[in-house]
């Protein structure tokens, strides 16, 4: 734990080099296909102008989108809290299917029952992928055998094709793209015996043209951040510095 601390503590040095790469990243909605050469410049000027980061939660169809609705706030707090990155004080709802998808370079997906997404939804998602966007993807359950870890897992295989989700090596930069952490970072729930009992030693990824775009989870990060953000002062390391790393990561990369 202290080595971790002392790593915190080093990597706040890298608040500068974040901050200036993420003032270069546009945090205006992301392209659609303009209609016209005028609405081309229009959204080109637009996309110029940086605005606050949105802590985006996707709203899909089936299953349960809104299971953790304390994550949002939790984390919007930590990245205000440790970064310099403009971040909006309230989180937004976005629906999978819909082009306002396309606004928002980061978008957190979870859940604890059987998803399926639409014709719709899984062209987004695809779309949205390739075109530089980001999807954090946890699975509420923490069940290797759970509804949602079964579904969810063959969607994305579905959509970005059979062999898209891997693991995410442990010596990956998102694992020291703010805090340095040498593996994914337990949970609670991995270790008092709840869901799978078992602790899961690598994150799951899609990569589109070499970046990573989707990260999936099933260590039940919504759980473990799934509080009012007060009450990190109980706690003697806060957890959802991994989250920083998430969004730093979905930004600058």
């Amino acid at each position: 734990m202290m080595r971790q601390l002392a790593r915190a503590a080093g990597a706040l040095s890298l608040l500068a080099v974040a901050a200036v790469s993420i003032a270069s990243v546009s945090m205006a909605p992301m392209s659609i296909a303009p209609e016209s050469t005028a609405s081309a410049s229009a959204e080109m000027t637009a996309r110029a102008r940086p605005g606050p980061f949105v802590f985006a939660t996707a709203r899909y169809e089936s299953g349960d989108w809104n299971a953790a609705p304390l994550v949002p706030t939790n984390v919007i707090h930590s990245i205000a809290q440790y970064t310099a990155i403009p971040v909006a004080p309230q989180g937004a709802t976005v629906d999978l299917s819909s082009p306002e998808l396309f606004r928002f370079p980061f978008v957190y997906l979870t859940g604890h029952l059987p998803v399926r997404f639409s014709q719709q939804e899984s062209a987004n998602l695809k779309a949205y992928v390739e075109r530089g966007g980001f999807v954090f993807v946890d699975d509420h359950n923490h069940d290797v055998d759970g509804a949602f870890h079964k579904t969810a897992t063959a969607e994305l295989r579905r959509i970005f094709g059979a062999g898209a989700l891997k693991e995410l090596p442990n010596g990956h930069e998102i694992f020291r793209s703010f805090f340095t952490f040498d593996e994914p970072p337990t949970t609670s729930h991995e270790l008092n015996g709840w869901g799978d009992n078992l602790v899961h030693e690598h994150l799951l990824g899609v990569e589109v043209n070499g970046r990573l775009g989707v990260l999936y989870s099933n260590k039940d990060y919504s759980s473990e951040w799934g509080y009012h953000y007060r009450n990190k002062r109980f706690q003697s390391v806060d957890n959802t510095r991994f989250a920083v790393n998430i969004i730093v990561y979905a930004l600058t990369r």
